[in-house]
């Protein structure tokens, strides 16, 4: 990772974060543009520090789960910005800000240098496998940031205590809208991302499925997100599909974890 501009972003990030802070503390205008102007500031700065590691490694810039975890990041930056740039999310940004800075911070701190995927992995394939997967991914760490601002708005309801920056926060019925679309958008990507990754797996090993941890987590993954989105068809909407939104990601990222660091089998722990 190019030190220079990942070290600024996470200064963007870190100084994002605290002014997010004030802001829905003190409800101080100016500290929300600071917010949104060191944000936008930071997720360029990230965008960059990748584009220049992937000028040099190629595809090898995000090998390393930890580059893998910070890609994931800046993707997640963007895809708030786009979507901010619509609609009055401050309470969103306050919590995406501080969770790319900590994503960013892993490539930062632990940054192993060019490593390559496992030789027996390298194929058209595997871009078209871990592309779609991180992309999901970042969708899906936009869906638990939105479900969090769900959760902590209905407790203000909840208490009558609808005051000062909550007051301009999104409809409970907006944000659990959002919510669902970025939830199946995060579900279609990591499918397209197993189903790519099941034909990778055919062309080395020989077969679809080889009960790889990878594959096993990641499997259960996306299942648990199925569920998620079968019982919105069934009722469960608000409050419920935050939390099983929550307990997806929290899931997800667990799982990221542990199959890289301690787990990672045939994939030499270059990608989740």
């Amino acid at each position: 990772m190019s030190h220079p501009l990942l070290g600024s972003a996470l200064a963007l990030y870190l100084i994002g974060t605290v002014a997010f802070l004030v802001y829905v503390t003190q409800l101080r205008p100016s500290f929300r543009r600071l917010a949104h102007g060191a944000l936008v500031a930071g997720f360029a700065a990230h965008a960059g520090a990748l584009a220049v590691r992937a000028a040099h490694l190629g595809y090898d810039a995000i090998a390393p789960f930890q580059e893998g975890l910070s890609f994931v990041g800046c993707l997640m930056v963007g895809l708030y910005l786009a979507l901010a740039a619509r609609r009055p999310l401050t309470i969103v940004g306050a919590l995406v800000t501080p969770l790319a800075f900590l994503f960013a911070l892993s490539a930062y701190l632990f940054e192993s240098g060019a490593q390559p995927p496992a030789p027996t992995l390298q194929s058209l394939w595997l871009p078209a496998h871990v592309v779609p997967a991180f992309a999901g991914y970042a969708v899906f760490a936009l869906a638990f940031c939105l479900s969090l601002a769900y959760l902590l708005q209905e407790r203000q309801l909840k208490g009558k205590r609808r005051n000062g920056w909550f007051r301009h926060l999104p409809s409970l019925e907006t944000l659990d809208n959002l919510n669902f679309r970025f939830v199946s958008w995060g579900f279609g990507l990591l499918t397209i991302g197993l189903i790519t990754g099941s034909l990778l797996a055919r062309e080395k090993w020989g077969e679809l499925w080889s009960w790889e941890p990878v594959q096993v987590w990641s499997l259960i993954t996306w299942f648990l997100y199925a569920i998620l989105l079968h019982a919105r068809t069934v009722g469960w909407r608000g409050r419920k599909a935050a939390r099983l939104t929550v307990v997806g990601f929290v899931f997800l990222v667990a799982s990221f974890l542990s199959v890289n660091l301690l787990t990672p089998g045939k994939h030499g722990g270059t990608f989740g």
